[in-house]
């Protein structure tokens, strides 16, 4: 049983002290991290429109967990660890059909990952998470709490996707289907990568970071437009003395949009999934 959403909604729609002192809340806390992972909830929902918002009222009873329950010791190889009772690691089944690769990954409860998804170690996805069909994670990359990634995107080596819990109503970071995101690639602050973009290894882009778009002379914020290919870049920084010291500030910049040879490099092996 994983709940109804608009009961769950109900429930944890309330002031954090309701909730807390609510009989019901630790059968109703079991309830949405099923919810969660199954992904019949979600911590941010695409509109129409193409619009991603977040869902209050997700983020507010993922919050509430962390303030209902103490530390406890968990069960885990090699050494104890140690965190709030809510959110221990998740365990999965084959059926589940999710490749957790040996060597150190961990995923919380309230994550979502579909099937086809591939972890390689070490990698971590934390509460609220939602990665979608076929997409992998690489070795030592992050997902967020509430990060929202798309079908068959690349999370390649060490790429950190920022989560956000609060405040409550942030928008979490977004990656849409078919983006393929670099090595070191930092995306922090509700950053919104739309589909099929291409982030070259080293980029990072926060809320308030500039892009730059060489092939339609704009600057952009907060969004990577559908098909680009965004690589860093650098800008004179402002004022006398960086000019004297000729010191520069990062500027990723958009270099063209996806073509078929484009394509070509960036192609997943289906046989890696």
């Amino acid at each position: 049983m994983t709940g109804n959403p608009e009961i769950l909604r109900a429930f944890y729609d309330r002031p954090p002290e309701a909730l807390a002192a609510d009989p019901q809340a630790p059968a109703m806390h079991q309830l949405l991290l099923a919810a969660l992972e199954t992904g019949a909830v979600r911590a941010a929902e695409r509109a129409s429109d193409g619009t991603w918002t977040a869902n209050l009222w997700v983020k507010q009873a993922i919050l509430a967990g962390f303030r209902r329950t103490q530390m406890v010791e968990l069960e885990g190889p090699g050494f104890p660890m140690f965190d709030k009772a809510a959110y221990p690691p998740r365990h999965f089944v084959l059926q589940d059909a999710v490749r957790l690769v040996p060597g150190g990954s961990a995923a919380r409860r309230g994550a979502h990952l579909a099937k086809g998804v591939v972890v390689m170690p070490p990698a971590y996805i934390n509460v609220g998470a939602f990665v979608d069909e076929g997409t992998m994670v690489d070795s030592h990359a992050l997902v967020g709490s509430c990060a929202q990634i798309g079908r068959r995107v690349h999370l390649s080596a060490a790429a950190q996707i920022g989560g956000v819990l609060e405040p409550a109503g942030a928008r979490p970071v977004v990656v849409e289907d078919d983006a393929f995101v670099g090595g070191l690639v930092g995306l922090f602050e509700g950053i919104v990568v739309r589909r099929r973009a291409v982030l070259a290894s080293g980029v990072v882009i926060t809320g308030s970071t500039v892009i730059y778009d060489l092939v339609y002379g704009r600057e952009l914020r907060q969004e990577v437009p559908e098909g680009a290919v965004v690589v860093p870049g650098s800008r004179p920084a402002s004022g006398d003395y960086a000019k004297a010291h000729g010191l520069q500030v990062s500027a990723p910049c958009i270099v063209k949009y996806r073509d078929e040879r484009t394509d070509a490099a960036t192609a997943l092996e289906q046989a890696l999934r």
